[in-house]
């Protein structure tokens, strides 16, 4: 191949069968003249050639294969042996047509590209499928010198030589052909002609081959197969070498041209090439060498020796040219840079003389303004720059420290000495062993009172108020400055640190601060003398060099030692001299919070030893009385007896034959009365337990046991909701039984509010819990009332005649969540309103460790159709017992996964209930989803807080359902 750089390594010979040869017609083809140019060389005897006819077809093929190619898919699968594809050349990188001669693996193929002749192992990847117009003959042939042969048992060495010598005659060469035969495979059997040298008489000559007799077709045949087995055996022995050897290395590793009969190609041509074809300049055509018949090789190589000269001295003639065209460019680029330099010297030169026409105004104006900077400096940048702000604050600490009072340690300890007394009170249970402790009590409270006393007196002589406020102006004024403190330990080393390097900058500033005030007099006093100089009226006579000459050094030196303090002073500090002043700036404030917080808890002492004192004097003056309580319960015997008394006689009356209708309802309204009065008289007692157990909290823990009768520890164990008062057959009660089949459930009136009585079977260890679980959740409800989104618990009593426990709680008629959805489904905004209220509810309770494990539609409540709040559960279960019920709502299961596999109830599994009833609101999907797929990371707060429950003030959206107001109770 043209430029292919070297002759291919492995023989074409291994895939072409010489079957036979076949005579060419005398009368078209033999003696044919052909003119070709050498393009690979096989053998001594063997090569490929093209026709001069078929230069412009090899140009074409190479511009068509550089577009289509590197777009083209690789093959795969199969590969036709028959079929042209596009190879890509390994040395040029460029595009030529090749046939697959043999598959070496799944990766690589041996191929021949057929314009040239020569073989290469290629990639599957670099070869490509080329389209139809591309699919057409070789431009190469393949050719054997007539009459020739190898010699059989011919060494590897000399093998090689012949190939060689054969390459040195005809590649790159225009030679004639006449054609004499062609063999099966299409391999001319031709006469090679150089000028008037005859190439295969030279290759006979050097002993690279031998002439053969040609005798018959048939021998002709078995001396074509004998010679390919030699070539085949040579070609696995020694690979074909390269052309690297010849002196013009560059000829044979570009792809080359011909167009006409000379090896030439204008730049045009060379140009639109596709695969960027180039051609020797040379050319070599037959007149050039006028080689006669007895023309020897040393001519031969001795004109190509010239030829590979003269491309030499061309080379270096136009790498010359480019030299000298680089250096005249960069003359004329420096003439034009001395142009601009001479330009911008000429301006400088007028600058400086307009310049110094005010040099002396313009250097004092900017002396006067540095100055003025200087002065500012000084007034207000020295005291962050080296910390004196810091220096002043530890002063006033250090100075001022206020320090904790004497008497409020020992007022602490008699105080944890009164709290432990009070404490062995609350837990004792022994009325004799009481007494001892209440007296040891008493002592202990008496020391107290003179301990507030004496602490009292000390703190009122302390300026608190004014030491706190000058902390507070201490600390924003250095926050301004500063900002945000670093957290850190206290650490003297820190302030020691400060110490050392404050008084390292003070002294290098101090030495920079005198050097400026020693220019400046310097220069004030040079003005003093200048006035003399230009005042007529002074008669001493001042000579220029006592006055004038100086000036040049004085303002010099002025304006260094100015710039010098401004640099110093407005300079940014360094990281080391940062982190001392941020150290620093972090303990001095440290020390301001620890104070304020010890002023802090003195002040707090002080308030609780003034209400201290106030309450134990009104304790001393007047000791607990329990009277009031025991008159109540009094009245309330008497009330119950008449109202029992009442209630036979409205029940003798009714049963009676001649039963007085007026008198009955006569009856009825004593018997409501008396009842009123009766809750009204509980409502008092709870008030008057109240009081005690305030008492029982703060001073006398003891009255539990010194008045066990009037069961003060049962009521404050309830949480304020067990009473001893209320009996089941006071109230006039009304069987409840569509709501609950499965205990006593009633319905009474109470003050004017319709109230429900749930009956509980309970024993001694039930009862217990029972008052424990209701006293929790009250508790809970307590401390937020209204806002708490539960249904409040109004009593809690337990039956004398049997084992019952009965709550009393408001009833809310239809109200629950499954009969307001049945009648009038809740439109998507009151939904919203009533499910942030149950969100509250679980809020509360979940805030007191409380889990309800009983939510669903019937136990919430959406009153008035704009309030939710969630309903109490059965106290005689626990809270594994409550989650174990099966209820459904819709299609969905309101028992969590986590329970159907056992593990307990908790506040998540409430929410996975909750997230199930909001499934008829379309609008809280998101809600539903975290609820139920992220409950793990779900709190019932952020289910309060969601964003589909926040509503705009001051909307409201009207209630088509709503036809009865609930109103909860207070008490």
């Amino acid at each position: 191949m043209w430029g292919r750089g070297h002759f291919s390594r492995i023989s074409v010979a291994e895939s072409v069968s010489f079957s036979g040869i076949v005579q060419m017609d005398e009368d078209v083809h033999y003696n044919k003249v052909e003119d070709v140019v050498g393009s690979h060389v096989e053998d001594a005897v063997t090569f490929w050639a093209q026709s001069i006819n078929r230069n412009n077809d090899i140009v074409k093929i190479g511009c068509s294969l550089s577009e289509v190619c590197p777009h083209a898919n690789s093959v795969f699968g199969n590969l036709d042996p028959k079929k042209i594809y596009g190879g890509l050349f390994s040395e040029d990188k460029c595009w030529y047509r090749c046939k697959v001669l043999k598959i070496i693996n799944d990766e690589k193929c041996l191929v021949r590209y057929i314009d040239y002749g020569n073989t290469e192992i290629l990639n599957r990847s670099d070869i490509v499928e080329i389209p139809l117009d591309l699919q057409f003959s070789s431009v190469a042939k393949k050719y054997r010198l007539w009459g020739l042969h190898i010699p059989s048992g011919q060494e590897v060495t000399q093998f090689d030589q012949g190939r060689t010598f054969l390459g040195s005659l005809i590649f790159e060469k225009e030679i004639k052909m006449r054609i004499k035969a062609t063999y099966q495979d299409g391999t001319v059997i031709a006469q090679a002609e150089y000028g008037s040298v005859d190439i295969g008489e030279e290759v006979a000559k050097k002993g690279f081959a031998e002439k053969s007799k040609l005798t018959s077709s048939s021998n002709t045949c078995e001396e074509k197969k004998s010679d390919h087995g030699q070539l085949v055996l040579r070609n696995l022995k020694s690979p074909i070498p390269s052309w690297g050897h010849r002196s013009n290395q560059s000829a044979f590793t570009r792809p080359k041209g011909r167009l006409s009969g000379r090896m030439t190609l204008d730049s045009k041509n060379e140009n639109d090439a596709g695969n960027h074809v180039t051609f020797p300049k040379e050319n070599l055509t037959i007149g050039d060498f006028n080689l006669g018949s007895n023309v020897s090789l040393a001519k031969i190589k001795q004109d190509q020796k010239l030829i590979e000269e003269n491309e030499r001295l061309k080379n270096e003639k136009e790498v010359l040219l480019e030299s000298y065209k680089a250096l005249q460019s960069k003359v004329e680029q420096t003439a034009q840079e001395l142009q601009q330099e001479k330009a911008t010297t000429m301006d400088l030169t007028k600058h400086l003389e307009s310049t110094l026409k005010t040099r002396v105004g313009t250097r004092m104006e900017n002396l006067a303004a540095k100055v003025e900077m200087l002065k500012e400096i000084r007034r207000v940048n020295i005291n962050v720059r080296f910390g004196n702000d810091l220096s002043d604050a530890m002063q006033v600490l250090d100075d001022e420290g206020f320090t904790i009072p004497a008497s409020l340690t020992e007022l602490e300890r008699i105080w944890a000495e009164y709290n432990l007394a009070q404490k062995n009170i609350q837990t004792c249970e022994n009325v004799n062993e009481g007494s001892i402790l209440i007296a040891k009590r008493n002592e202990v409270q008496q020391k107290l009172n003179m301990a507030v006393e004496v602490f009292i007196l000390e703190v009122d002589e302390l300026p608190l108020n004014k030491r706190l406020k000058t902390l507070q102006d201490l600390s924003t004024s250095l926050e301004a400055v500063y900002g945000q403190a670093k957290e850190g330990t206290n650490s003297e080393e820190i302030l020691k640190k400060f110490y050392d390097w404050k008084c390292d900058k003070r002294e290098e500033f101090t030495s920079v601060r005198s050097e400026t005030d020693v220019s400046l007099q310097r220069l004030v006093a040079w003005f003093q003398n200048t006035v003399k100089a230009f005042d007529l009226s002074v008669e001493e006579s001042q000579t220029s060099e006592d006055t004038i000459s100086s000036l040049d050094e004085i303002l010099e030196k002025t304006e260094s030692s100015i710039c010098k303090e401004l640099e110093i002073s407005l300079i940014e500090q360094g990281d080391e001299d940062k982190e001392v002043i941020l150290n620093t700036y972090s303990q001095v404030l440290q020390k301001i919070r620890s104070e304020e917080r010890l002023i802090a808890t003195v002040q707090s002492k002080y308030k609780d030893s003034i209400e201290f004192k106030k309450q134990i004097i009104e304790c001393f003056n007047k000791s607990p009385n329990v009277d009031h309580l025991l008159s109540i319960k009094k009245t309330l015997k008497n009330l119950k007896a008449r109202l029992r008394w009442k209630l036979v006689e409205k029940n003798n009356l009714e049963e009676s034959d001649d039963h007085d209708g007026s008198e009955i309802e006569k009856i009825k309204q004593e018997i409501t009365q008396l009842r009123n009065s009766v809750f009204q008289e509980i409502y008092r007692e709870r008030e008057e337990y109240e009081k005690l157990n305030s008492l029982v909290q703060k001073w006398f823990p003891e009255l539990p046991l010194l008045y066990p009768e009037i069961g003060l520890l049962k009521y404050m164990n309830s949480g304020g909701l067990l009473t001893m008062s209320l009996e089941r057959d006071l109230l006039d009660a009304e069987p409840m039984k569509e709501l609950s089949s499965k205990r006593p459930l009633v319905c009474s009136e109470v003050n004017g509010q319709i109230i429900l009585l749930k009956g509980y079977s309970v024993d001694m260890d039930t009862e217990a819990r029972v008052i424990q679980r209701a006293a929790a959740y009250h508790r809970a409800w307590r401390d937020a009332k209204d806002d708490s989104g539960l249904l409040p618990l109004i009593f809690l009593f337990l039956c004398k005649s049997d084992p019952m426990a009965y709550l009393m709680v408001p009833y809310y008629p239809r109200a629950n969540l499954s009969a307001v959805q049945a009648s009038v489904p809740l439109t998507s905004e009151e939904a919203l309103k009533v499910m942030k209220g149950v969100a509250q509810g679980l809020h509360t309770l979940h805030k007191a460790a409380i889990v309800h494990g009983s939510l669903h539609q019937n136990n919430v409540f959406a009153l008035n159709r704009e309030q939710g709040i969630v309903g109490d559960f059965d106290f005689t279960k626990s809270v594994s017992q409550r989650a174990s019920v099966n209820m459904v709502v819709g299609d969905l299961s309101l028992i969590s996964p986590e329970l159907k596999m056992g593990k307990p109830a908790s506040p998540s599994s409430d929410l996975y209930a909750y997230g199930c009833l909001l499934l008829w609101d379309y609008n809280v999907k998101s809600l539903i989803y975290s609820l139920i797929y992220c409950r793990s990371s779900m709190t019932a707060e952020q289910v309060l807080n969601a964003e589909c429950f926040l509503v705009p003030k001051g909307k409201s959206t009207p209630n088509p359902g709503k036809d009865t107001e609930y109103k909860e109770n207070k008490n």
